[in-house]
This record gives structure tokens, C-alpha cells and sequence, in this order.
């Protein structure tokens, strides 16, 4: 079983039913990563991957500390034995040092998993601040502004992502700027 097969299946066995808007979720952003496959090269496989994995850390099954991030990467480097450039995706998924830090568990983020690549980074938050709950395409602006009126501008989802928006920002210029400049557009 390839990467990405095996990665759909995994994400679809722990979020389809429990969480079927999730699972829309990730399906959406893993359709967003092939679109920059004409950017990524030989790591279009393993940024599709990661972004159908990104948010099993929802699931009831292996939900742990609440921080999706964490619960996911630790559930596929201990119990899915994953590579581990996919692993280091998940943990790190859109800014989630900021995030980490509300909940005062960055020290054990940063302490056990790596920063992958920027570019890959860059390409994964790209992804999720540019699908719905619903799996369909936005914009960052958007997507920010659903998520503070979905949690709230003063709970610790709503402070961190109002606290990501200029990386989030940042970010995605500059995957679009890739995009324009390798002529696949946006």
C-alpha cells in the first residue's frame, strides 16, 4: 500500500463517522494539496499524506490532551510507526507552536517533533486556511474569520488563530507567489 493510500484509509477509519464534517475537512485539504503539486516535486506524495492526516487528532479514538496536533502526530509515530517527515507535518500543522503555547504544552511539541521543511509547512497551512469545515475551497481571510466566530475570539482557539493571522497570511502570499511563478496559477 502506497503513502497516500494508506494515509487516506487511516484518517477515513478514525474520522468518517465519528466526525463526518472533519472527515470532509481533510478531504477537502488533501484535494487542495494535489492542486500544488506542480510546486512540491518529489514531496507532492508525502504534503497529500500529511494533509489527510492532519487532523485525526480529533478523533474520539485517540483524542489523549485535547490538542489535536499532538494526539495526532503521537498516535502515528507510536501506534502507526509513520514516516517520519508525515509525523513532523501533522505536529506542526498551521501554526500549532502558537496554539501549543495557549495550552502550555509547546515545550513538549517542539521537544518531540522536528520542524519540517518551511516550504512544506507553508504548503500545509495553505492547505487548511483555504478549505471549509465542509472541504470546499476560501480564502485565509475567511477561513480566519470562521474560526474566531466558531470558538470564539476569546477562547484559546480564538487567541491563537487571531495570533497566527499574520503567519497564516504570510504563508499563503507565499505559496500563491510559487504557484504564480512556476505558471500553474491558484
Amino acid at each position: 500500500m502506497g503513502l497516500t493510500e494508506w494515509a487516506y484509509s487511516l484518517s477515513e477509519s478514525l474520522l468518517s463517522e465519528p466526525l463526518p464534517r472533519r472527515w470532509a475537512h481533510s478531504l477537502g485539504v488533501a484535494k487542495r494539496a494535489r492542486s500544488l503539486s506542480p510546486i512540491l516535486g518529489g514531496d507532492a506524495e508525502l504534503l497529500e499524506a500529511a494533509a489527510v492526516l492532519h487532523d485525526i487528532g480529533y478523533s474520539p479514538a485517540i483524542a489523549a490532551t485535547g490538542f489535536h496536533p499532538l494526539d495526532g502526530a503521537r498516535f502515528l509515530r507510536d501506534q502507526e510507526s509513520a514516516d517520519d517527515r508525515v509525523v513532523c507535518l501533522v505536529a506542526h500543522h498551521s501554526c500549532a507552536l502558537l496554539e501549543a503555547e495557549e495550552r502550555g504544552l509547546r515545550g513538549e511539541l517542539e521537544s518531540e517533533f522536528e520542524l519540517e521543511r518551511s516550504e512544506l509547512v507553508d504548503a500545509l497551512l495553505y492547505c487548511d486556511m483555504t478549505t471549509t469545515p465542509d472541504g470546499t475551497p476560501t480564502t485565509p481571510a475567511d477561513r480566519l474569520d470562521e474560526i474566531v466566530q466558531r470558538y470564539g475570539p476569546d477562547t484559546i482557539v480564538g487567541r491563537f488563530i487571531q495570533r497566527a493571522a499574520p503567519e497564516i497570511h504570510a504563508a499563503s502570499t507565499r505559496i500563491e507567489g510559487r504557484l504564480a511563478n512556476s505558471g500553474a496559477g491558484g
